[in-house]
């Protein structure tokens, strides 16, 4: 599971949709929970999480999208396999993993060193981890 800190900047809610921002140095995350903890509140320190699988990549990503989560990522390490790559990523001091198909990183280019733009989608990040500083 891959695990970023982060502050809980922002609650919106209507019914049981919760729709959370979060700040991560000065990149903004979100995520959409139909649940949320009582104890989740404005200025809360947290960790949230993702699978790899549902970090998606993009290089030399330009224009309008969707995806609220976009992270600047430098490519660490690239694990080749025979359909599957584990590619491993740098984000702040913190790394992280995405899987893709091997065709993805041959139709890429994808090389270690360059940056990558990392995409999870609002409802694929959840929190984990709750702490008290």
């Amino acid at each position: 599971m891959n695990m970023i800190k982060v502050v809980i900047s922002d609650i919106a809610s209507m019914e049981h949709l919760n729709v959370v921002s979060f700040l991560c140095g000065k990149d903004e995350l979100r995520m959409m929970s139909l649940d949320l903890d009582e104890k989740m509140k404005v200025g809360r320190e947290v960790y949230v999480g993702t699978k790899a699988s549902n970090i998606s990549l993009a290089k030399d990503l330009s224009g309008l999208i969707s995806l609220s989560n976009q992270l600047l990522c430098k490519v660490e390490a690239i694990d080749h396999g025979s359909l599957l790559c584990s590619v491993t990523l740098k984000y702040h001091d913190v790394l992280l993993e995405s899987v893709i198909t091997e065709a993805s990183v041959e139709k890429m280019g994808l090389v270690v060193g360059e940056v990558v733009t990392a995409l999870i989608k609002a409802s694929e990040l959840s929190i984990v981890e709750g702490y008290d500083a």
